[in-house]
């Protein structure tokens, strides 16, 4: 289990904290993540990996010349904030364009797109790459639908060796999914990990038997089967991968991860290459600088993962190419003036940070509406503190059990602006934006993005000068539904949030648009959210990390669903 901490709360700020007081020789610590202690002299891409904590060394291990330029770290398995991505990257920004790499998960696809979209607009030109790599988590009719594990080492490495060599930003992305391409991850767990603060694990696995297609970020593998010898599972992991060679590739050159996830000894990983060696001997295969060591872990998961990357002349070159990291050093690096080392400039000074825009005063009536915003998120705040545990184990039959520590993360900030803009006399739209931005800043992940537009979208429909009418109430929660469907792509039905608000929202606008009050029918909306969220129970998740799992996941309600309820029967009525 995870041992030492202080506040759970603040893990990944104190890891941080300390990461950076070890390593100022090759970074400094800024909002949301760190960059290179020394930006390049140079115009170049500027490659930034990222994800949640939990998985040392990636994603902050490996920033340093030859390798990533920054990285984005969001709070335990949890994916970074918009905010957090686009503060990493303008401080990570040369000129010449910003690259965000992480793995396909539901939550850094939105949040690092956003990111990506807002730099753009100010002139910085971002793009977004999320590596595809577990082969278990999809079928090979639907690359597209898999997560990214293990395997992203190696396309981070290529598309970093490349922008280290000039690449524009359409050539790292070119790398980027030239590697992917080529790139198969399959892993297995033996025990599952303990959160930070937590007792149990996120999952167990039968003695003697192991998880076949693993997560890393807690998630059990998708079947279990018996565990027997290391050569056993050395064949296993092999077989699987070589079933999958991408199609047309004839190159018989592999780089090769054995990666351990966290709590798998070293002696045992060289156990298993021995056996993994051979075997891809036998295949015909030669592998290149293979790496077998703790590259990717899952904080103290049992387990492992192979690897494989097909490599041709253009991949090998930058698979070899020299880097200096923290957590990965190799070759000599050196510029047309002399070794690196020698070549450092000065740290540069950290951006000052924008300064936020005016906001509109409130007075009257449209104050008392601010006041009830404050108030429901204070009630928020109770339920969802009552019911991070439950929540944690919720998500975990299926995902990574951070939903819990997640909202509260979120409620915690989101209820900290409201307070204060509410003190300073704000309007109900401003104060809901503020609280929004807040909420997805400090959550990060699928849920903290959602939840932040909902905010947003809700206050924009809001009167500035007077109290609301029932009808825009009823037009402001219509808003927010429209935000999260329109952000996240879900609809009734894939189990999710979506799956309780849309009811709700459904149930509201009826009965304000009938000339109920308000209160009345939020209460009667709610009700059926929560008979909603607890028929999630029955359905297969077709979005987000349970997907991999759908069937573990049949038998439990959706944890978005169920937290969306809980606020919502636990708010302050409306006006009251």
């Amino acid at each position: 289990m995870t041992r030492l901490f202080n506040d759970p709360a603040t893990f990944a700020e104190d890891m941080v904290a300390g990461f950076a007081a070890a390593h100022p020789e090759h970074i400094r610590a800024v909002h949301g993540g760190v960059v290179r202690a020394q930006k390049s002299p140079r115009a170049k891409v500027a490659v930034l990996t990222g994800g949640g904590s939990g998985h040392y060394p990636a994603f902050c291990g490996v920033v340093g010349e030859g390798f990533a330029d920054g990285s984005v770290i969001g709070n335990v398995f949890t994916s970074p904030s918009a905010a957090q991505a686009y503060s990493v990257g303008r401080e990570a920004d040369t000129g010449a364009g910003v690259l965000f790499m992480f793995g396909n998960y539901a939550g850094d696809v939105m949040n690092f797109g956003q990111a990506a979209q807002r730099l753009t607009s100010e002139g910085t030109p971002a793009r977004t790459f999320a590596v595809t790599d577990d082969i278990a988590s999809a079928p090979p009719e639907d690359l597209a639908k898999r997560r990214g594990i293990a395997g992203g080492f190696t396309v981070y490495k290529t598309a970093s060796a490349a922008a280290e060599e000039g690449a524009d930003l359409d050539e790292v992305v070119r790398v980027a999914e030239h590697t992917n391409a080529r790139t198969r991850t399959l892993g297995v767990a033996f025990a599952g990990c303990t959160l930070p603060g937590q007792r149990e694990p996120l999952f167990t696995v039968p003695e003697g038997k192991l998880g076949l297609g693993l997560g890393i970020h807690g998630e059990p593998g998708v079947s279990e089967s018996a565990l027997t010898s290391a050569e056993e599972l050395a064949r296993t992991l092999v077989e699987g991968l070589l079933a999958e060679r991408p199609e047309g590739v004839t190159d018989n050159r592999v780089a090769v991860i054995l990666n351990g996830l966290g709590a798998t000894k070293y002696e045992e990983l060289y156990v298993v290459w021995g056996t993994v060696a051979r075997l891809l001997a036998d295949a015909g295969l030669e592998p290149v600088r293979p790496e077998v060591g703790e590259l990717v872990t899952s904080l103290d998961m049992a387990g492992c993962s192979l690897t494989l990357t097909w490599l041709d002349d253009e991949l090998e070159r930058l698979w070899l190419a020299p880097a200096d990291t923290p957590a990965f050093c190799r070759g000599r690096l050196t510029h047309a003036d002399g070794p690196v080392a020698a070549a450092r400039a000065t740290t540069p000074e950290p951006r000052a940070a924008a300064a936020p825009s005016a906001l509109e005063l409130a007075t009257g009536a449209a104050a008392e509406t601010s006041a009830t915003a404050v108030r429901a998120l204070r009630a928020a705040h109770t339920v969802l503190h009552e019911q991070e545990e439950a929540l944690g184990r919720l998500d975990a039959v299926a995902g990574d059990g951070d939903h819990g520590r997640g909202m509260c993360k979120g409620v915690d900030a989101a209820l900290a602006a409201a307070e204060t803009a509410h003190a300073e006399g704000v309007a109900p739209a401003p104060l809901l934006a503020a609280a929004g931005d807040a909420w997805a800043a400090e959550a990060g992940g699928t849920s903290g993005a959602l939840w932040g537009a909902a905010l947003r979208a809700l206050g924009a429909g809001l009167p500035a000068d007077r109290a609301p009418e029932p009808a825009e109430w009823g037009a402001g929660a219509r808003a927010a539904l429209d935000a999260v469907t329109s952000l996240g792509g879900a609809e009734p039905g894939d189990k999710t949030l979506v799956d309780a608000l849309d009811p709700f929202v459904t149930a509201f606008t009826r009965g304000t648009g009938a000339g109920e009050e308000p209160a009345a029918a939020f209460a009667a909306a709610a009700g059926e959210a929560r008979t909603a969220a607890e028929a999630t129970a029955e359905l297969r998740p077709k979005l987000g990390r349970a997907r991999p799992l759908a069937e573990r996941s049949v038998g439990t309600p959706d944890p978005g669903a169920t937290s969306l309820a809980l606020v919502l029967n636990a708010l302050t009525p409306l006006g009251g």
